[in-house]
């Protein structure tokens, strides 16, 4: 496969990794799951379990997993044909999915942050029709 047909497989590539990273690091779907890990990666008595738990709660930990899973179904490599396609292959999918995912809530953070100020806004106007003001 040619570089230039590798480049746009990797960016297509990076956003399953990138969706199901961010979906069980952060989504509410996950939230009791993510608790157990949370909890089990404070609380257990070895430094391999403790990690190992962890890794369920950090999406840049587990976007490396992810894009292990990916990278063995799909058979992408980058640049070379051997394993060490695979390993830069793998060590790039990982970078875009992340940028994705910090792009991504950068996003979020500031819908989030318009809600609120509507929200506030709202309320204030309330306010004013009754008279509390």
């Amino acid at each position: 496969m040619q570089f230039s047909e590798q480049v746009p497989d990797l960016f297509l590539l990076a956003l399953p990794v990138a969706s199901v990273a961010w979906t069980v690091t952060h989504e509410e779907v996950f939230s009791e799951v993510r608790s157990f890990c949370v909890e089990k990666s404070k609380g257990c008595k070895t430094v391999i379990q403790r990690k190992f738990f962890y890794l369920f709660t950090c999406e840049y930990c587990f976007s490396h997993y992810v894009a292990l899973f990916f990278l063995i179904i799909t058979k992408y490599h980058l640049l070379l044909s051997d394993w060490r396609g695979y390993l830069v292959a793998g060590f790039a999918l990982v970078w875009t999915a992340n940028i994705y995912m910090s792009l991504f809530g950068f996003i979020r953070v500031g819908m989030k942050k318009e809600k609120v100020d509507a929200d506030i806004d709202e309320l204030k106007l309330k306010e004013v029709k009754e008279g509390k003001v």
